[in-house]
C-alpha cells in the first residue's frame, strides 16, 4: 500500500506550540511526535511507501524522517511552492499508484487502515471516505418558527450529532488526473465537484478511537492520557 500525509499546514490552532517546529512534530506524552505515531501505524498496517506533502517548516520535517528506514517504510517528499489546500498538493505526484491512502498528519486513531484501503479497492470506488459521529452541543436557546414567525418549537442548549470526515481517504488516480496541476484544491471541492459529476464516493462509519490533534482540545487529551491511549494506537510506550 501506498499513502500520501499532508503534512504541510502552518498548524496555526496549535500556536503557540507551532510556532518554531511544524505542527507533524508536536510532541505527544513526552515520547512521539503525531505524525511518528502515524507513519508507525501505516506500516504495521502494511503500507511501504510514504510521501509526505511538506510545506511550512518542510526542511525540519525531511531532517526529522530521512528516508523512513527507521520506521522501516520509504519516506520520500512532495514540496509545495505554495499552499493548495487539501488535495492539490496530489497534483504533484507523479508516481502514483490506481489506489492510494491520503490522510491529514494529525490524525489519531485506531481505524484499520489495511480493511479500509481493501474496502476501497473492492468497491472500485473513486473516493472512499472514514466518517465519525461527533457531537455538537449548541450552548444558546434554539427557536423553531414558521413563515408567519410564530414560534413551534424551542430546545434549550440542544445537542446535534453529525457524520463528520475524519481527514483519511483512499482515492483512485484517475480522480487525481482530472485536476489542474499545482493549482489550488480543497476536500470540500473534491466532495461538491464529485458528486456533481456523479462519482462514487463511499463512506466507512468508524466508531473507534479517533482525535484530531489539530484541535487544542483534542490534542491536550492526547498529551495528558497518552499512557492510556498509547495500546490503542498499537506504539510502544
Amino acid at each position: 500500500m501506498r499513502a500520501v500525509i499532508l503534512a504541510g499546514g502552518a498548524g496555526t490552532r496549535l500556536r503557540p506550540f507551532t510556532t518554531l517546529i511544524p505542527k507533524p512534530l508536536v510532541p505527544i506524552g513526552g515520547r512521539y511526535s503525531i505524525l511518528e505515531i502515524v507513519i508507525m501505524q501505516l506500516a504495521n498496517a502494511g503500507v511501504d511507501h510514504v510521501t509526505l506533502a511538506v510545506n511550512h517548516l518542510a526542511n525540519l520535517v525531511a531532517a526529522y524522517f530521512g528516508d523512513g528506514r527507521r520506521w522501516n517504510v520509504k519516506i520520500d517528499y512532495s514540496l509545495e511552492q505554495s499552499p493548495l489546500s487539501t488535495i492539490g498538493p496530489l497534483t504533484l505526484i507523479k508516481d502514483l499508484p490506481e489506489n492510494f491512502l491520503v490522510m491529514n498528519g494529525d490524525i489519531l486513531c485506531d481505524l484499520n487502515y489495511r480493511a479500509f484501503f481493501e474496502r476501497h479497492v473492492s468497491c472500485n470506488a473513486d473516493v472512499s471516505v472514514a466518517v465519525y459521529r461527533r457531537e455538537v452541543k449548541i450552548d444558546f436557546g434554539v427557536l423553531e418558527y414558521d413563515q408567519q414567525l410564530r414560534v413551534r418549537a424551542f430546545r434549550e442548549k440542544p445537542m446535534y450529532s453529525f457524520d463528520v470526515s475524519m481527514g483519511i481517504y483512499s482515492i483512485n488516480r484517475r480522480v487525481i488526473e482530472t485536476l489542474t496541476p499545482a493549482a489550488p484544491y480543497g476536500f470540500d471541492d473534491l466532495m461538491l465537484d464529485g458528486i456533481r459529476a456523479g462519482r462514487q464516493i463511499v463512506v466507512h462509519p468508524f466508531d473507534g478511537f479517533w482525535l484530531d490533534i489539530g484541535r487544542p482540545d483534542d490534542y491536550a487529551r492526547a498529551d495528558e492520557d497518552f499512557a492510556q491511549i498509547a495500546p490503542r494506537l498499537g506504539v510502544p510506550l
